[in-house]
């Protein structure tokens, strides 16, 4: 190893994560061809095949396989060698991606991530809202806030929050159409919610927790499911924290129909010897959970 340059273990690393030369060199600004030479220069100084190349893209070979772990410990060595080179500043800089799910992405992120930007000016912020989870080894993102709690993976999961959420429509929906007194009552409504098999995590399937099963309005966006509850097109599940941004929508049955879900910060194992990451890291929660507060505040209020 002694021979291979960091550089070319920073393309190799590219490849491997993103499957294919040209979405690494989408990440690295680098021409495909570019990142297809540096690839064959690492493989001659290996000695051995990294890749194969299939019609899914390229994927690892076994001495790739086993050169990924030493290549993200190099990749961690010149993280901590930078910021221990810079040393400790008052503010935050460089760039930080965070993957989310719509809900969190579209209503709660935004103003958090915004305060914590203003305070630090030479920070940038990405936030990645996938309706799918956010895979943290192949470095889709910094870090991820997640409903479930990761059981496997080299990663570290921290609980934010709780957050609450209510069965929801628009006052001119409901002044519409009959009274909605109890559960009962819930029979013959439109029900907006999401498209049950594009459902990427359990606990997101909330109105089969709420015994609702006709979906005559689904999306696998809660961005448009909000939407199309503003517009009055039915009842649907949403996020309390989501409701001081629509007035016009009222909660139904709160008391009976309630749920709880909890948000988690996970992050990969390594990520914890960069202060820079932890730093963000505290903001992150500190801010969530005072947003979050402020917001469900304002929601039962109303």
């Amino acid at each position: 190893m002694s021979d291979v340059d960091w550089d070319d273990l920073r393309v190799f690393l590219s490849v491997a994560r993103g499957e294919s030369l040209s979405a690494a060199g989408k990440l690295l600004r680098m021409d495909p061809a570019t990142v297809g030479r540096r690839i064959a220069r690492l493989e001659q100084v290996m000695g051995a095949a990294l890749f194969v190349k299939s019609p899914q893209g390229y994927a690892l070979t076994e001495a790739g396989t086993r050169l990924v772990a030493h290549a993200e410990s190099a990749e961690q060595a010149a993280l901590m060698a930078a910021e221990a080179v810079q040393g400790r500043s008052e503010g935050l800089s460089g760039q930080i991606r965070i993957g989310a799910p719509d809900g969190c992405a579209n209503f709660l992120l935004p103003q958090v991530c915004a305060r914590i930007a203003q305070a630090n000016p030479d920070l940038e912020v990405q936030i990645v809202a996938l309706p799918r989870l956010v895979n943290l080894t192949r470095r889709e993102a910094d870090m991820a806030i997640t409903v479930s709690r990761p059981t496997a993976g080299r990663l570290v999961v921290q609980k934010v929050a709780d957050y609450k959420l209510h069965l929801a429509a628009s006052g001119d929906y409901l002044d519409a159409h009959p009274p909605i007194r109890c559960r009962a009552d819930l029979t013959g409504h439109r029900i907006v919610g999401y498209i049950q098999d594009m459902i990427f995590d359990k606990e997101l399937d909330y109105l089969a927790e709420l015994g609702l099963t006709e979906v005559p309005l689904a999306s696998n966006s809660v961005a448009v499911q909000f939407h199309w509850l503003r517009q009055g097109a039915g009842l649907g599940v949403v996020h309390d924290f989501s409701l001081p941004l629509a007035p016009g929508l009222r909660r139904v049955l709160p008391d009976e129909l309630s749920l709880v879900r909890t948000f988690y910060l996970v992050r990969h194992e390594d990520d914890r010897r960069l202060e820079r990451m932890n730093r963000f890291a505290e903001a992150l929660v500190t801010g969530m959970r005072a947003e979050l507060l402020r917001l469900e505040s304002d929601t039962e209020q109303t």
